[in-house]
């Protein structure tokens, strides 16, 4: 290794300040910021809130200081149908439910996992990786799809907020220091050449302590309950003792079977018309295995088209926080002109970005509808979970370049495949490792 001597940092000194206006930019970077200095206004003239297709829907959510968007964006696109189908003007379910169920699986399958992996070295890269977060708030659209199964769903007024649904890091981080405590004493039972069969019987007690800590922080979930409206019209609706199963399957009724996850990962090692799963991502045992089909962005766009055309939205993942105009809420490629004000080219692609670890999905929103001009896309309208004071009143607008940079993956309705993406996604998964960038959780 060679350092840098003072010679040539003098050199780069008088190369800054020849250039007089690398003085004007450095005086407004400094008092303002780079965001603030880059803000290109134009993208948000030429990108307005407008869609030629356009889906109405309740009043915007909040997953306030959690990372439950994969939640909410889930349960947002299931409480359109609760809407069409009562007639109401909004709706919202209980995403703390569902939050509640999500720990208490991913807490077993990290169990389970450590079992699994027992006769691993400890340092090495797997059992880390498994370590490294046992219960994150994130998770992807099969493993929602686990939960629903399982679980069903309940209003929200059934089974609310609580501080730690919306404030979740002390939860987590508490389970978390439990969890492995107990991975640790799996492991040393195992050296002592405890059996599988004895370790699972330890994981019981220790899966006993967990649902207990989730149910202080988060409330017991309800067996049964009474649900009560009023629709638009006035007309009182009564549901008495009924199970959140029975509860989805009335008023919700989605085939989650028929809803597959579509990718775009233009990487070298992931062909498009394969399907693909990730090795150690979920979080209900035995329930719906992670599965994604790569695609080229353009599909990515017809299928969600065609989904949105016919009235139902996309739960879609992506890179929120890359060129996002907050206050305006515009994801955008000409959000920011940070190239021409630091006088620097960024050249990486998309597949260089996946590789080299400058992006991944990080956020789960729907779609509720597209402006197409000429048969093609130009801008996409998002419903996000950061509460209506954020954006333009709590929606988003996508223009169609981002989508094509920073969007990975849309959940369509395997109907608007074509016959050969079908086959494709139907065909034995391709595994990935578990710290491959598509094992990111929204």
């Amino acid at each position: 290794m060679k350092s840098l001597t003072l010679d040539r940092l003098r050199e780069f000194s008088e190369m800054f300040v020849q250039d007089p206006v690398n003085r004007i930019r450095m005086n407004a970077v400094v008092k303002s910021g780079l965001s603030a200095a880059a803000t290109n206004q134009q993208e948000d003239i030429d990108n307005p809130m407008i869609f030629s297709t356009e889906l109405k829907t309740g009043k915007v959510t909040s997953q306030n200081s959690s990372g439950r968007c994969w939640l909410f964006a889930g349960l947002n696109t299931m409480r359109f149908e609760i809407m069409k189908k009562l007639n109401l003007e909004t709706f919202e379910l209980s995403q703390t439910y569902q939050m509640f169920w999500d720990k208490v699986e991913k807490s077993n399958f990290f169990l389970e996992s450590i079992i699994n992996t027992v006769k691993e070295p400890l340092e090495g890269r797997l059992v880390a990786f498994i370590l490294s977060n046992p219960i994150q708030d994130g998770g992807q659209w099969d493993m929602f799809c686990s939960l629903v199964d399982k679980y069903g769903c309940v209003p929200k007024s059934v089974m609310p907020e609580t501080f730690h649904s919306s404030n979740s890091s002390m939860m987590n981080r508490l389970v978390s220091l439990k969890l492995r405590e107990d991975a640790k004493m799996l492991r040393v039972a195992a050296a002592k050449k405890a059996k599988v069969a004895e370790l699972r019987e330890m994981k019981q007690g220790m899966m006993a302590e967990i649902y207990r800590m989730l149910c202080i922080c988060l409330g017991e979930p309800p067996e049964k309950f009474d649900f009560e409206c009023r629709d638009k019209d006035k007309k009182f609706i009564r549901e008495l003792g009924i199970t959140p199963k029975e509860f989805y399957k009335k008023y919700v009724g989605q085939k989650l079977a028929d809803r597959i996850s579509v990718i775009n990962a233009p990487t070298a090692d992931k062909p498009y018309n394969r399907s693909y799963t990730v090795d150690y991502l979920g979080n209900v045992v035995g329930g719906r295995p992670i599965k994604y089909l790569n695609l080229p962005s353009e599909s990515l766009k017809r299928i969600s088209i065609a989904q949105l055309s016919d009235g139902e939205p996309v739960w879609f993942g992506c890179d929120v926080g890359k060129m996002l105009l907050d206050n305006r809420g515009i994801m955008g490629m000409k959000t920011f002109e940070y190239e021409p004000l630091l006088d620097v080219s960024f050249g990486l692609d998309k597949a260089g970005r996946l590789d080299y670890g400058v992006s991944a999905m990080t956020h789960a929103m729907v779609f509720l509808g597209v402006n197409v001009v000429d048969g093609k896309p130009n801008r996409w309208k998002v419903e996000n979970s950061w509460g209506d004071k954020s954006g333009q009143d709590g929606y988003y607008l996508m223009t169609d370049e981002w989508f094509d940079e920073y969007n990975y993956q849309v959940v369509v309705d395997k109907k608007y495949l074509t016959d050969e993406e079908w086959k494709a996604y139907q065909s034995d998964p391709i595994h990935l490792n578990p710290w491959d960038p598509m094992g990111s959780l929204a």
